[in-house]
């Protein structure tokens, strides 16, 4: 067997062993990346979330008491 085509062999799996943990490592960034703007935007969200249940509550109070003065 020719040692052109053995080098030429191995060299062509360790380029694309390389690729690979290349690409693993940037997509593994970037997934970290989405997941810390995923917490973000559930802080964001949680925030409106209590926010409007705020404003039901007191929505609520204002309601019961228009209802109290129209009753008497």
């Amino acid at each position: 067997m020719d040692w052109t085509i053995i080098l030429t062999s191995a060299g062509t799996v360790a380029a694309l062993i390389g690729v690979n943990v290349t690409l693993f490592s940037w997509l593994r960034s970037d997934i970290k990346e989405i997941k810390t703007e995923a917490a973000a935007d559930r802080r964001d969200i949680l925030q409106l979330i209590r926010a409007i249940q705020h404003e039901i509550t007191d929505f609520h109070g204002r309601l019961c008491a228009l209802e109290e003065r129209n009753r008497k």
